[in-house]
């Protein structure tokens, strides 16, 4: 497949796993039309509740999707909250309140079990570390299914890691080897915020897949046979490549491709949309950031869209964000310092920042934008 430097548009519009397989068996044909909803809310109160149940409505409802199933939800805590603590003027982590709301609706459409996942710090299963994130842990455990949580930064409540391989071979990967939440559930959702990302431009639900990656085997500290305690985080062996995964895990394809993370990035989110596809996206634009993705980035703000997005495939809900909520993106992501230390150096000096440098276009899914108002709009 050739690889085309594009817009971020254009990545957001191209990465879709099943997009990503057809295009690898050299299928042209449209694919079927997937249907995107928005929905207006302005407040995470009871009307949350109502604007949710009605955004899922406008894409067919969710019974038949998770009734007597085992649901995986990803959630977006983002961030070492040892570090950057919870701070009520810079919503961007998931608002306690939408987890219990997602979960409430999962669970009166007739799901057999749900299970909470996300990788943080510490590499531990205990229930109060769920809590510093300000979730109601009590209320949740109560919403009438069984409910299980599980830390995936490490190998969790298994006994050995699954191993995971991309339909169409990878760009960067081959396979990977995650916590076997990935792999032992019927139904897989994204539960992500409306924001921006220093270097991949946007999270939402597709870059919510990079931290599907155990620091135990991805992390800066995982050393050749991995690390069931991890402290270090992604960077050296996702975002720079400079450090390798321990053996026994599939390694990169190619070491002698660059290490720039604003080409590596994309094309592992891509891979890991691949190894396990997003069955049902909620992306939360109530309240969120713009400027970065968390705490860490210099001079981000708040800002308040008011709408929730839901959909059943990734690309065109990432897409019809991007097509429908044009404002928030107005001011391009500053990063960690990142545009102006980018653009200072001198073999970049008349450059793109990383996070404008793209990667991969390919045929996404057809959609169709579905409006949904609650009672707040």
């Amino acid at each position: 497949m050739i690889c085309h430097k594009v817009s971020r548009r254009d990545v957001l519009a191209g990465a879709a796993g099943i997009a990503l397989a057809g295009a690898a068996r050299g299928q042209t044909q449209p694919a079927p039309a997937s249907a995107v909803s928005i929905a207006r809310c302005r407040a995470y109160d009871e009307t949350f509740d109502n604007a949710l149940a009605s955004a899922l409505d406008k894409i067919g409802g969710i019974g038949s999707l998770v009734k007597g199933k085992t649901v995986a939800v990803k959630l977006n805590l983002t961030g070492n909250i040892t570090r950057y603590p919870n701070r009520p003027e810079l919503p961007y982590r998931n608002e306690p309140a939408t987890v219990l709301s997602l979960t409430r609706q999962i669970a009166r459409a007739g799901a057999a079990r749900i299970r909470l996942i996300e990788s943080f710090f510490p590499a531990k299963q205990d229930l109060e570390l769920w809590a510093r994130y300000g979730l109601d842990v009590n209320a949740i455990n109560n919403i009438g299914c069984k409910v299980e949580w599980e830390n995936t930064q490490n190998m969790g409540q298994a006994k050995q890691y699954k191993r995971m391989t991309v339909p169409w071979g990878g760009y960067i990967f081959p396979a990977f080897d995650l916590n076997h939440s990935f792999a032992d559930c019927d139904v897989y959702v994204s539960l992500s915020k409306l924001k921006h990302h220093w270097l991949a431009g946007v999270t939402m639900t597709l870059k919510n897949n990079f931290g599907n990656t155990p620091c135990s085997l991805y992390g800066g500290d995982c050393g050749p046979d991995g690390n069931e305690d991890p402290k270090g985080e992604r960077g050296p062996v996702c975002h720079n490549g400079t450090t390798t995964p321990p053996k026994g895990v599939p390694q990169e394809l190619n070491r002698e491709s660059p290490r720039d993370p604003g080409y590596r990035i994309p094309r592992i989110v891509t891979d890991l949309t691949g190894v396990r596809p997003v069955d049902l996206a909620i992306v939360d634009g109530v309240e969120s950031i713009r400027g970065g993705e968390g705490a860490w980035n210099r001079g981000v703000s708040i800002i308040r869209p008011g709408v929730i997005l839901a959909g059943r495939n990734a690309v065109p809900e990432s897409r019809a964000r991007h097509e429908t909520v044009p404002a928030w993106q107005q001011h391009a992501p500053p990063g960690r310092g990142g545009r102006d230390r980018h653009n200072r150096s001198r073999e970049n000096r008349g450059r793109r920042p990383p996070h404008q440098r793209c990667v991969l276009r390919l045929r996404p899914r057809r959609h169709r934008v579905t409006c949904a108002h609650s009672s707040t709009a």
